[in-house]
């Protein structure tokens, strides 16, 4: 196996966030569920955007803020994603480049706009995400580059990809590359929402070995596996995946193989202003360590540390370099 070029390499829906704070009323009065993702068409997207408070426009996507972390961090990082020759596709692309990512998928020329997503944020910090994929749902088996793919040491896909039928196929594409190769394949399962829609597509991404590794936060993982119960849950993946890691918000993470499960606690934050990207930056920690040969204890405490100073702030990118802070806290030389 040859040495990789890239550490990580993302696939994922190309999005530009518009954040604005609103009540809990607003949620109810447009329909919301608290916490969750809706997809939305373009006039949804128009009204919305219409009846939102003031908002501030930064590039987003869950595997995207990912990658963008891991760059951040010191990692050698790629993204493969669908965006329109437009206004908002440009900043993207801008934005995306400019964090240290390798970035060179063709956008489109025509069809729908770069996509979009609305997010709302409540005073408690919760965001609740409406997504207009316009551009993104566009990503098509032929964007993805087989020689980029095995000079990754990990393809990371986010489960959101799993809605549009060419973005699946270029998913599955890529994950047969990545094996092909001998790399490793990461999934996001990305919201419980998303599980709902694809429970048992996932499960056989799991059971095949089509994925290697699993994100998952409680809600996600609950849904997965239809169960309330916790411990049963973790004995679900420990059968079906060869390493998962549940986030656990200020609990921390649990990383699960069939030879056990370890804790890893979270770091502590002075307030929580917006979780927007929380568990994308903490796989962008953990993907960071794996890379880097660390051990699970290691690669959780780098994802909770990139997960807690993104919740410090506005917007689901770090505002400080991970690696500086990586360092102050020994997780790094």
């Amino acid at each position: 196996m040859t040495t990789a070029r890239f550490d990580v390499l993302g696939i994922g829906n190309a999005i530009v966030d518009v954040i604005a704070r609103a009540e809990e009323d607003f949620l109810l009065a447009q329909g919301m569920r608290k916490g969750g993702m809706a997809l939305i068409d373009g006039a949804r997207a128009q009204a919305l955007y219409e009846a939102m408070g003031p908002a501030v426009e930064m590039s987003g996507g869950s595997a995207a803020n990912t990658i963008v972390g891991l760059a951040s961090l010191g990692g050698r990082a790629a993204f493969v994603g669908k965006v329109k020759a437009d206004g908002l596709g440009r900043s993207f692309g801008h934005d995306i480049r400019a964090a240290g990512v390798s970035f060179n998928t063709p956008p489109a020329v025509a069809g729908p706009s770069t996509g979009r997503c609305y997010v709302l944020v409540t005073p408690d910090g919760e965001r609740t995400m409406n997504t207009y994929l316009g551009a993104a749902q566009d990503l098509h088996p032929d964007d993805i580059d087989a020689d980029t793919i095995a000079a990754s040491a990990v393809t990371y896909l986010e489960g959101y990809l799993w809605d549009p039928k060419h973005a699946k196929e270029a998913f599955l594409k890529a994950a047969k590359i990545a094996h092909d190769a001998q790399r490793k394949v990461a999934l996001t399962l990305s919201d419980a929402f998303c599980v709902d829609r694809w429970r048992e597509e996932f499960l056989q991404l799991m059971r095949t070995r089509t994925v290697d590794l699993i994100f998952a936060n409680e809600a996600e993982l609950h849904s997965l596996y239809q169960t309330s119960d916790f411990n049963a849950a973790v004995a679900g993946l420990r059968a079906d995946i060869a390493i998962a890691v549940i986030t656990r918000s200020e609990n921390g993470c649990l990383i699960v193989s069939p030879d056990g499960a370890e804790a890893v606690p979270a770091f502590p934050v002075e307030r929580v202003v917006d979780t927007t990207g929380a568990g994308d930056l903490f796989a962008a920690g953990f993907l960071s360590g794996l890379a880097r040969g660390a051990d699970d204890r290691t690669c959780g405490r780098l994802g909770a540390l990139a997960a807690a100073e993104v919740i410090q702030h506005l917007g689901a990118r770090p505002e400080t370099s991970l690696k500086d802070l990586a360092r102050e806290n020994g997780l790094v030389d």
